[in-house]
């Protein structure tokens, strides 16, 4: 074993890649070699820490020093300063880490304070490629512990004690669908990953494959096990190039380490694990769609029942949770159903996974309790709203989800609080809006986001979706009428009522949440023709004040069709049928004469 003085963690998640993380490790390694530093510092490619729009990240072990947005031209000096001289190199400090005259460690910074890591426990911290260091903190031990010691029963009711529930949208009770497949009867049963997440905006799975895809495998062979299943499929979209790598390395070594294939620790037990690539269709997040696209069909939904834990995969019984669902499977066994359960709330326990983002200072990952509030999350673990904006609304479970705004900003986030609100938990991607979005305009992005997702398959989804779509875009370019309101509801209620699967049941619920709650932007769209926020380019008017105007005439010749006309020591006016809204004027004009509405 090799000793080293300091560890250098770089992030190798998708969104640090993205920002040349890679480049920054053949860097480091090239400058370390050249002091002769190589043997006493080591660098470790990890999985994503959570800040991601500070890419690259990097983490100095044993301090718990945090640099953020290194650049592969920072590399000398940082190991000039870090690791020659021993002094913490400020300027690329996180600001957040910076306390007079003390370093903040990781831990301690605003960000990870709040937050409780189970799911996400080894992200950011080991190298996903290495089985061993896995190993070290404490991999395969819940495995281990099941086989060794543990009835398949005795698994379920852990499972059934901890109260975990599904972390993919609906939150059905994970121990009773596991019941449910274990006493089918069949012989054949599968077990199955959804690791498809099509949500805009999240990217919880696909960090946790990339940075502890060990947990996954592990809490598969488990299910398995308490079912009775001896294979098992992880359905990822292609567009996860780095997660579907690191879950080919993570599958190859735990069969080299004898922890996937025959006779698992020496029992009878035998599972093998293979990977499914999806092609990115948003409609096989939905289950029985998904197994469908394994068995090598088209991605579509079928009706239920019969449900997928008695006829599944292939006609056989089959278990299937999402990433998130399963990466608590070993910390539950390993560290019991009571100890899960003390976290969270009376009907919500654990914790959830959120990938946060839109209008919000700190984008990235985060995990809290349930319980923890939108607030907390908003403005103390996010950091609150760039730019001093007000905070609008939030949208919670994508476009199955709903628009949360600023009156209940202090409802506890679990499944119970958020479905009273009208809203969903979802698979967790979190969108935080300020005073500048249209929501009409949002629910038109989410609508439009879900009729060209849509498989076609029923005619509620295929075409009751778009006609609200249509309506949408009928009331944001001006052109709304008395009772287009009625119709979105009632087209919304019959889609809800009708729709063949989860997802076209749900589609509607943008519009309904946004309608409930900012029901005077659509009124003003329709019997205005004006956009409160600015937003929707037909409705938009740019007006020039006459007691700020001093007649300069910089907009009129900055204007691309010379809409601005005046004369000298007179405010100047904006022709509003020849203007284009493209927003120059606003943008040059030196008194703030120019106002948007």
């Amino acid at each position: 074993m090799n000793f080293y003085r300091s560890q250098v963690l770089i992030c190798g998640g998708t969104g640090c890649t993205s920002s040349g993380s890679n480049k920054l490790v053949n860097k480091l390694k090239t400058e370390l070699k050249k002091k002769d530093l190589d043997k006493e510092i080591e660098i470790i490619t990890t999985g994503c820490f959570g800040l991601c729009a500070l890419g690259p990240v990097v983490i100095v072990y044993p301090e718990g020093v945090f640099y953020s947005k290194v650049e592969e031209k920072d590399v000398p000096e940082l190991v000039e300063e870090h690791f020659v001289k021993g002094r913490i190199l400020k300027r690329l400090v996180y600001n957040e880490a910076i306390e007079k005259e003390k370093i903040r460690a990781l831990n301690d910074v605003d960000f990870f304070k709040k937050q409780k890591r189970v799911a996400l426990k080894n992200c950011g911290v080991i190298n996903p490629e290495n089985i061993d260091e896995y190993l070290a903190f404490d991999g395969y031990k819940a495995l281990e512990k099941v086989l060794l010691n543990m009835k398949p029963d005795d698994v379920i009711q852990e499972i059934k004690d901890s109260g975990l529930r599904g972390r993919g949208g609906a939150g059905f009770p994970t121990a009773l669908k596991w019941t449910f497949a274990k006493n089918a009867k069949e012989g054949q049963k599968y077990v199955v990953c959804n690791a498809d997440e099509g949500d805009p905006g999240a990217f919880m799975d696909r960090s946790i494959l990339e940075g502890d895809p060990h947990s996954v495998i592990e809490a598969m062979a488990i299910a398995a096990y308490a079912i009775g299943a001896n294979q098992g499929y992880i359905y990822i979209r292609a567009e996860y190039p780095i997660a579907v790598k690191r879950l080919a390395i993570a599958i190859n070594q735990a069969k080299e380490y004898g922890l996937l294939g025959e006779n698992i620790f020496g029992t009878d037990f035998s599972f093998d694990l293979d990977i499914r690539l999806g092609a990115g269709a948003f409609v096989c997040g939905e289950e029985t769609a998904l197994m469908h696209s394994i068995e090598g069909g088209r991605g579509e939904p079928r009706p239920r029942p019969p449900f997928p834990a008695n006829k599944g995969l292939f006609g056989k019984p089959t278990v299937l949770n999402n990433v998130e669902t399963y990466a608590n499977i070993p910390k539950i066994i390993l560290n019991g159903a009571e100890w899960f359960a003390s976290v969270g709330t009376e009907k919500s326990k654990g914790t959830k996974v959120f990938a946060l983002g839109g209008k919000i200072n700190n984008t990235g990952l985060l995990e809290i309790p349930m319980g923890t509030t939108l607030r907390e999350v908003i403005f103390e673990i996010g950091g609150g709203i760039p730019n001093g904006k007000k905070f609008k609304a939030a949208q919670t479970g994508g476009p199955s989800g709903g628009c949360i705004p600023a009156q209940h900003l202090d409802t506890p986030i679990d499944y119970e609080s958020l479905a009273e609100i009208g809203s969903i938990m979802g698979s967790g991607g979190l969108i935080v809006m300020d005073e500048d979005t249209c929501m009409v305009d949002i629910a038109k992005f989410f609508l439009e986001f879900t009729v060209e997702e849509s498989c076609g398959k029923c005619p509620p989804c295929r075409i009751g979706t778009k006609r609200m779509l249509e309506i949408l875009e009928k009331i944001t370019s001006g052109k709304g009428e008395e009772g287009d309101i009625e119709k979105l509801e009632k087209l919304a209620q019959n889609i809800k009522d009708s729709a063949l699967c989860g997802l076209g049941q749900t589609a509607p619920n943008p519009v309904l949440s946004t309608i409930r709650y900012f029901r005077d932007e659509y009124e003003a769209h329709i019997k205005e023709k004006r956009c409160p926020a600015g937003a929707c380019k037909s409705l938009v008017r740019y007006k020039i004040q006459k007691d700020q105007c001093r007649a300069c005439g910089i907009c009129a010749k900055k204007c691309p069709v010379s809409c601005i006309s005046g004369k000298p020591k007179t405010p100047y006016v904006i022709d509003q049928e020849k203007c284009l809204k493209c927003g120059t004027c606003l943008e040059v004009c030196p008194f703030n004469a120019i106002v948007k509405g």
